[in-house]
């Protein structure tokens, strides 16, 4: 199983880091089974993140042919447009250009929504989001309708998107599983790793990291609670 990373110019690196450490643990503790790598649009480059003077090298082209796992970061910047987003063309304004809908905008603007929307759409692929990267997706008009969760503060981004948004640490929408905030991304690993290769890895790379998942991951199935 390969897992593919996305880096996009303003990435938030720990929605990175923190998804590939679990995974690559899964991958040791379970030898042969998944590979992971950091990828991007334009293939292999040096790619800045959106916190500081960070960058990630993207050792790879995002192939949806390959790949069985698609993991999509958010962005890191300033916070402005997030609970109501404007159109991503006027967000470049002066002053806003390093807000997280100007550069998640900006990525839009690459060749990754046409290799997204071509993941989505290979029968057999799983795409990940984490914080943002489920924004993005919204931006670009790939999840209409479907079920997903972001950064509480990064709701209106799949509101304005036409996603049934859901207050929930992970939630599972078949081939579309999305993490909340950015410490998410841990939650959202650890819970691949038990859909992909079972409890047993998962509890192992669990008990590795010393971090106990948290919350319920959610899924569109059983009754709807009453009342609540």
């Amino acid at each position: 199983m390969l897992c593919q990373i996305v880096l996009f110019d303003g990435f938030d690196p720990l929605d990175v880091i923190a998804p590939y450490e679990v995974l690559f643990a899964g991958g040791l503790a379970a030898p042969g089974a998944l590979t992971v790598e950091l990828v991007s649009a334009e293939g292999a480059r040096e790619v800045p993140g959106g916190a500081g003077p960070l960058s990630l090298r993207a050792v790879a082209a995002l192939d949806p042919q390959r790949a069985d796992l698609v993991l999509v970061p958010g962005a890191a910047g300033r916070l402005d447009g997030l609970s109501a987003p404007d159109a991503p063309d006027a967000l470049d304004a002066p002053g806003r250009e390093d807000s997280i809908p100007a550069l998640l905008g900006r990525a839009l603007r690459t060749g990754l929504p046409a290799l997204l929307k071509e993941a989505l759409d290979r029968e057999g692929l799983t795409v990940a989001t984490v914080c943002g990267g489920s924004g993005l997706l919204a931006m670009a008009g790939l999840i209409d309708g479907r079920h997903a969760t972001t950064h509480h503060m990064g709701v209106g981004l799949l509101d304005a998107g036409g996603v049934v948004a859901i207050d929930a640490r992970v939630v599972d929408d078949g081939d579309l599983v999305t993490g909340a905030g950015v410490t998410s991304g841990l939650d959202l690993g650890l819970y691949l790793l038990e859909r992909e290769l079972g409890p047993r890895v998962a509890h192992a790379v669990e008990k590795l990291f010393a971090h106990e998942r948290r919350g319920t991951v959610w899924r569109a199935t059983g009754p709807v609670p009453a009342g609540f």
